[in-house]
């Protein structure tokens, strides 16, 4: 009687196996990859890999006592970056800073937003009359030491405005690492 009661048991447990409907067994069977000839179900989608930066900007990659390296180019000395071009800047020091120096950046067209100007390892301050006379023509200067005002003309310029920077290398015997490395 136990041996019966057992096996009525599992009888009602286990449901009975139906051989599977034939649209099952006509359907593609898909694992994690699909195979060329899947593949051809699908639209095919193309992709156009865009340049990282603007081809044009000018970017700061590293600095020395001795000049800049700009966009993989070496500049000596003083420099003065434009949207599309680099100068070099007849300037010795802050204290050269005029406005006949300074006069390139209000020339141009179309026009500048904003100058950015490193003065060497330390900020300093511009002649009144310089700055008054770049806010009469339209332009925005942000003074800075020559580190920052690097790492400020690459974010304007990645942001797509546009920027000029002067710059005074920052004197000194030791050449700093690139502007890329520093920021990590």
């Amino acid at each position: 009687m136990a041996a019966a009661f057992v096996l009525r048991g599992l009888g009602r447990a286990r449901p009975a196996l139906r051989p599977p409907p034939a649209e099952l067994l006509r359907a593609p069977r898909r694992g994690h990859r699909l195979t060329p000839a899947d593949d051809e179900l699908y639209q095919r989608t193309h992709i156009s890999m865009l340049q990282r930066e603007a081809p044009h900007a000018a970017y700061v990659e590293s600095y020395s006592s001795r000049g800049f390296v700009v966009n993989g180019n070496r500049v000596l000395g003083p420099c003065a970056l434009l949207p599309h071009s680099v100068l070099q800047w007849n300037v010795g020091s802050h204290l050269d800073i005029t406005e006949e120096s300074l006069s390139l950046f209000w020339m141009l067209e179309p026009p500048l937003e904003i100058v950015v100007v490193g003065t060497g390892d330390r900020t300093e301050r511009l002649p009144p009359r310089v700055l008054r006379a770049m806010r009469q023509r339209g332009l925005a200067v942000e003074v800075q030491d020559t580190p920052n005002a690097c790492a400020t003309f690459n974010f304007l310029c990645h942001e797509g405005r546009a920027t000029g920077a002067a710059l005074i290398p920052p004197p000194g015997g030791t050449m700093l690492a690139p502007l890329a490395q520093a920021a990590e």
